[in-house]
């Protein structure tokens, strides 16, 4: 029996140890299929430094909520945290016991996750491939009230692949809160034409197409504006406020910010690439010309367009998208003639106000996007005209005795309902029609011609400042009036849009060159002994100055058409 009881123990030998060879096979796979197996597995292969967040780290939070809170913090989501922080939640990026706290104003805007045991990175830096200047004014300890969200959102663009300007670091072991910090909202600039948006990510114009425009504040960007006078040739010189000796600067850094939304700051980049193969016209008189300018100067600082013009219609190409600027000189948008008409004489310029200028019409098939502007020109000296009958007139009027059937704020209407009616009924005009509101000018103590005077304004009117030009909004008024009616009657596939700024442009009377409206050295800036002001523009706008806030609230009606 005792030789027999031997190999017992060595087979139970045998047994024991190929069952522990089982038993570690199997924790190895088991453990190699885990957070800690997949951590190796990137080590050796080198996965782990490509930058990726891999959703077997953070359990709670996966690729698609990480996304999804980069999204929100940069603006790109439809995010009513912005306008009620108490109310809102970020409640597809966020675990349920994870906290959204509002921040402070004089902070970066924030989304901060705590709670959740499985976050354990620490989301760093996002977009820091902006210029310079900006990311400066980002790190500045005294910011400024919203002026956008962040990153120009509405042309910005992230990285769809492992990208610097994304730094996702695991911050260690132990659970820990995952902070995405945005760009602070008082430095949105554009964001670098390199970075690709990827596809699933929104455009601020999605996000803000139910945003109203113009309600909200005009508020100090400490970023300036787009271009200087000296970096843009075209600013006709009584626009040129600087070069023309205005000692103040600050009315060129105050930007519109909307008080349900952010607008972007302008991207001539990203514009020309929206408006590839595009033809943007603008259509009116020097107030027009005034707003086309300043897109120009704009675009000119990523480049040179060539000029293609003539004495009937400024043409400027941009090569690299073949985009075109337009300019057609229309001071009453409808037929005008100076030719002796009934008992009207030669010489005085006579308004068919039911008959859209020919001329104009002769092109608006070849516009992708038309901005309208006019109403200025209705102070003028001019005779009405109406189913060809003489109705009216403005500083003409033969016949004492007789009273005039419509006055100049009456005509303004029908001449906005004919030339509008005429657009939207067009058979082969299918563009964007922006027609911009009435512009306010602000004359006090007499108007243009009269002594009227904006000498000494250097910043917007606060709201309590504000006084109302009964005129100005009798014109508003009409100019509405008649574009209601023009949508009516709409036949053709075009889009009639109001750009509603002569509320938002009250508050600007710092936005004139007033007497700045030369470069002579000796030309008069104060009143005289008498208090007799010197002459003066407070029609136009000052190069730069608040009238590039109208091609920013241009381009995002057109991006909002356009998607």
């Amino acid at each position: 029996m005792a030789y027999f009881s031997h190999p017992r123990p060595i087979s139970w030998i045998v047994v024991s140890v190929g069952g522990l060879a089982v038993f570690l096979i199997y924790a190895s796979l088991v453990l190699l299929s885990s957070t800690i197996g997949a951590t190796v597995h990137d080590f050796l292969y080198g996965v782990g430094s490509s930058g990726k967040l891999d959703g077997s780290v953070v359990s709670s939070i996966n690729k698609d909520n990480i996304d999804a809170i980069l999204n929100k913090s940069l603006g790109l989501v439809d995010d009513k945290l912005s306008s009620d922080p108490q109310s809102s939640t970020v409640s597809a990026a966020v675990s349920s016991d994870s906290k959204v706290e509002p921040t402070d104003a004089k902070s970066s805007s924030q989304v901060e996750l705590s709670g959740s045991s499985s976050v354990n990175s620490l989301i760093t830096k996002v977009g820091s491939g902006i210029e310079t200047s900006d990311a400066a004014a980002s790190n500045s300890q005294e910011s400024v009230t919203s002026f956008g969200n962040g990153a120009d959102t509405a042309g910005s663009s992230l990285p769809a692949k492992s990208d610097p300007q994304i730094d996702l670091s695991v911050a260690g072991t132990k659970p820990s809160s995952a902070e995405i910090t945005t760009l602070n909202e008082a430095t949105s600039t554009a964001v670098p034409g390199s970075l690709e948006k990827p596809n699933n990510i929104s455009s601020a114009d999605e996000v803000n197409s139910d945003c109203d425009l113009y309600h909200g504040n005009w508020i100090y960007d400490p970023l300036g504006p787009l271009y200087t006078n000296n970096s843009c040739p075209i600013i006709t010189q009584m626009q040129n406020c600087q070069g023309n000796g205005r000692p103040d600067k600050d009315y060129e850094n105050f930007r519109w910010k909307p008080s349900q939304c952010d607008i972007p700051r302008f991207d001539p980049n990203f514009f020309l690439e929206r408006m590839r193969g595009k033809t943007l016209a603008f259509i009116g008189d020097s107030v027009a010309r005034n707003q086309m300018e300043s897109m120009l100067c704009i675009l000119w600082q990523v480049e040179k367009p060539k000029n293609q013009g003539n004495r009937n219609m400024q043409r400027y190409y941009f090569r690299s998208t073949s985009v075109m600027i337009i300019r057609i000189w229309s001071s009453w948008l409808v037929k005008l003639t100076s030719e002796p008409f009934d008992y009207a004489p030669a010489g005085v310029d006579k308004l068919f106000l039911d008959v859209p200028e020919e001329k104009l019409m002769e092109h608006i098939p070849k516009f992708d996007v038309v901005v309208l502007s006019s109403g200025h020109w209705f102070a003028k000296q001019s005779v009405y005209i109406l189913n060809n009958e003489i109705v009216g007139g403005q500083l003409w009027w033969p016949d004492k005795s007789k009273s005039m059937k419509i006055n100049s704020v009456e005509a303004y209407r029908i001449s906005v309902e004919t030339i509008l009616t005429a657009l939207v009924t067009h058979p082969n005009y299918t563009g964007i029609t922006i027609v911009r509101s009435y512009s306010p000018d602000h004359y006090e103590g007499g108007a243009w011609n009269t002594g009227g005077s904006c000498t000494g304004k250097v910043k917007p009117l606060a709201p309590s400042e504000l006084v109302e030009n009964v005129h100005t909004n009798d014109m508003h008024q009409q100019q509405v009036t008649g574009f209601n009616s023009a949508i009516k009657k709409a036949t053709n596939k075009s889009k009639l849009k109001l750009m509603d700024i002569t509320e938002v442009f009250q508050y600007r009377h710092d936005g004139h060159p007033g007497p700045y409206r030369s470069p002579d050295p000796n030309k008069i800036t104060k009143r005289g002994p008498d208090g007799r002001p010197p002459p003066q523009d407070c029609l136009h706008w000052c190069m730069p100055g608040p009238v590039d806030t109208w091609n920013e609230l241009v381009f995002e009606i057109i991006k909002r058409e356009l998607d």
